[in-house]
């Protein structure tokens, strides 16, 4: 088989784009001997040109003027690996223009301003190719977009953030508080100095706003998505659901009714200890995914870090060059929202089954009390557990775990029992998310 030589222009030098270089150094003969390819690295464009960095370029490749990327036509595939939604934006719409196909890891950028690139990639005919955008070397883009086109997707349980998955699981296992655990991911690098994206859920939001648009065919912004982060969660509630049979998890979800209405969110939940998603533990990442036909597809593997990523990059460039990404992207229908049945169902409106725990005070007739207000917004108990003896301040806790109700009246209750004199502090809530099993 005669070689192809696919030059390559990477924009974006740090762990990845190391990663990136290093991949393809190393498995340069391999990527050839199966394809046909020879992929080289003809320009990598970075702001710091000075800083010692994991792999070696030739003299000459790198450089701080991406104008010399841009203007060299002999390359046709750009990588992007800048991150964020700004200068990342100008860069991906200078790369199409000048007739190039880029392949991109930028969840938030693609959240974002999907709608346009897309629509410039288009315009110039090229296309963007995107697999590491959402869980690192997990191929879970190709995914939908080819390995489950002939399905109905019916909903989507991600953990797709393995800095808070890191983190839950040290809460679990090690009976680490929140602080600790955040410093412990620090340290081994899997949470960055400010881990705010992270641990606010905004970062799964990101990809969930990729997987969902994906697999609805819809056009989906991050205002479509309730958000709601890891920050506030305490060692008592990951405790407590322990023994109630459940594992805390981030999960983003993506769930279709019945009337074809779709929920979106990411949140804290609970999960039976028994699902698949409950054993993804430290800094994995795992998508179950309900198909019409395929049924339950899980997908699970390393979310982040310089190698998996790069995997998936390398793997995006490959299927540009062979010409797959192209005839993908251009039959890639994301329609507007308006011109599709979905309805973008409200948190509001979910009906889901809830953790409670209330401190209360340790006197005779709180019980009746909570249990009243529960009863007076039609809120039936499924379980409960309260241990002897005192907290802080003569307290009591009282965890209970509800059957299933509207979000709503779960909002009622638990304004009227933080009302009450023998309630100390806010209620905590948490909600228990039942995933379907694929049984025969």
């Amino acid at each position: 088989m005669e070689e192809k030589v696919v030059k390559i222009g990477i924009v974006g030098f740090g762990t990845v784009g190391a990663g990136v270089v290093k991949l393809i150094n190393e498995q340069a003969d391999a990527i050839a001997a199966r394809t046909g390819l020879r992929l080289k690295v003809a320009c990598v464009v970075d702001t710091d040109t000075k800083r010692e960095r994991a792999v070696k370029l030739e003299k000459g490749i790198l450089t701080d003027d991406i104008e010399k990327l841009l203007k060299d036509n002999s390359i046709k595939i750009a990588v992007e690996l800048v991150g964020g939604t700004t200068f990342a934006k100008d860069i991906q719409l200078n790369m199409l223009k000048a007739g190039k196909d880029v392949v991109t890891a930028n969840k938030a950028l693609l959240a974002v301003h999907g709608s346009e690139l897309y629509r410039t990639a288009r315009q110039y005919g090229r296309c963007i190719a995107f697999e590491a955008s959402c869980a690192g070397g997990v191929p879970i883009i190709s995914g939908l977009r080819t390995g489950l086109i002939a399905n109905q997707i019916t909903a989507i349980y991600g953990i797709l953030n393995g800095t808070s998955n890191y983190i839950l699981s040290n809460m679990s296992s090690k009976g680490s508080a929140f602080a600790e655990a955040l410093a412990d991911a620090q340290k081994k690098g899997y949470a960055e100095a400010d881990p705010k994206l992270d641990i606010s859920g905004l970062d799964s939001a990101h990809k969930l706003a990729i997987l969902s648009s994906l697999a609805l065919g819809s056009q989906i912004s991050l205002d479509d998505i309730y958000v709601e982060g890891i920050e506030n969660v305490s060692q008592d509630d990951i405790r407590n659901g322990a023994e109630m049979g459940y594992v805390l998890k981030l999960l983003a979800i993506c769930q279709r009714a019945g009337d074809g209405s779709v929920s979106l969110r990411v949140h804290p939940a609970f999960i039976n200890n028994d699902n698949g998603l409950a054993r993804v533990n430290g800094p994995f990442n795992a998508i179950s995914i309900f198909a019409s036909a395929a049924g339950e597809v899980m997908y699970y593997g390393r979310g982040a870090g310089m190698m998996p990523t790069a995997s998936a990059v390398v793997s995006d460039i490959i299927d540009v060059a062979i010409g797959n990404s192209a005839n993908t992207f251009n039959r890639m229908e994301l329609k507007p929202q308006g011109s599709t049945n979905i309805k973008i169902n409200k948190i509001d409106n979910l009906v889901s089954r809830f953790y409670i725990r209330i401190m209360c005070k340790d006197q005779a007739g709180v019980m009746a009390q909570w249990s009243k207000v529960l009863a007076e917004n039609k809120i039936s108990i499924s379980g409960a557990i309260q241990h002897e003896g005192s907290g802080p301040k003569n307290t009591v806790p009282v965890v209970i775990a509800t059957h299933s109700t509207p979000e709503k009246s779960i909002n009622a209750a638990l304004t009227g029992l933080a009302r009450l004199d023998s309630t100390c502090g806010k209620p905590v809530c948490i909600r228990i998310v039942d995933i379907p099993e694929d049984k025969e």
